[in-house]
């Protein structure tokens, strides 16, 4: 009997070791489980966190407004993309270096298409070819009426932000629209209208694409730049335009 009880011990104390060696296993198991999640979510929250040009929470093919012109500007077609800035270089090249005006070109144009289709409505018979159909061009009007709309529109937001800003109640506005206002007027004496043009043409299909390429290289650089000059601008305020009243003069009245 003694012997029989002791036998019946020994798997007993057998199964409650392995048992406590499988408890330990599947709390660590869970621990690590537990752990990676955390590592995990921490990982994401540092990644969110990550500063962005001018606060962007989107890729830059959805800032730039997504679709085709995102993929002409973002170079993601390389054969339309090329085409379009050959086709400006083109237009570039034969208004500025050649000197050729638009207003003679119009008409020059014109002048060997009406040529051309008179020659052959009148030749046709000694040619023994069917005269030219010409087509008739009719403009649609809804498209029209909602491009002066939206043009409208927007002349009228830009008037309101003239006025916000002039109203003096934000020097801060004020300040970036005179300084910039300034740099494009002394880049316009540089230039006619047309290089200015072509030359922001020129950046439009490059800066985006270098800056989608090389973002997580120029964003530090950019917050380092971002906080450079808020601290610059914050001694700025405290020693310049904290100083100069804003707002239209209240409480005085003119005697």
């Amino acid at each position: 009997m003694a012997d029989e009880s002791e036998h019946t011990a020994a798997p007993a104390s057998g199964e409650s070791l392995l048992d406590k060696i499988a408890e330990k296993l599947h709390g660590h198991d869970s621990d690590s489980s537990s752990d990676s999640d955390s590592d995990k979510k921490e990982a994401s929250s540092i990644k969110d966190k990550v500063f962005r040009l001018f606060g962007r929470e989107k890729p830059v093919h959805s800032v730039l407004g997504g679709g085709k012109p995102a993929d002409v500007l973002l170079w993601r077609n390389k054969k339309i993309s090329a085409s379009v800035l050959g086709v400006a270089t083109a237009v570039w090249i034969f208004f500025e270096l050649l000197e050729y005006h638009l207003l003679t070109l119009v008409c020059h144009i014109l002048i060997l298409l009406l040529a051309v289709l008179f020659l052959w409505s009148n030749a046709h018979t000694f040619i023994h070819k069917a005269p030219p159909r010409i087509p008739v061009v009719h403009l649609p009007e809804e498209p029209i009426l909602q491009f002066a709309s939206a043009l409208t529109i927007e002349i009228n937001r830009g008037f309101a932000a003239l006025r916000a800003i002039g109203s003096g109640r934000d020097l801060k506005t004020f300040l970036i629209v005179i300084v910039g206002t300034w740099i494009i007027s002394i880049v316009g004496s540089w230039c006619n209208f047309l290089t200015l043009l072509y030359v922001v043409f020129v950046l439009l299909h490059t800066v985006p694409v270098l800056y989608d390429k090389y973002e997580d290289k120029i964003d530090p650089l950019a917050e380092k730049a971002l906080i450079e000059f808020k601290k610059q601008y914050a001694v700025f305020d405290e020693k310049v335009l904290s100083k100069i009243p804003t707002g239209p003069l209240k409480g005085k009245k003119l005697a």
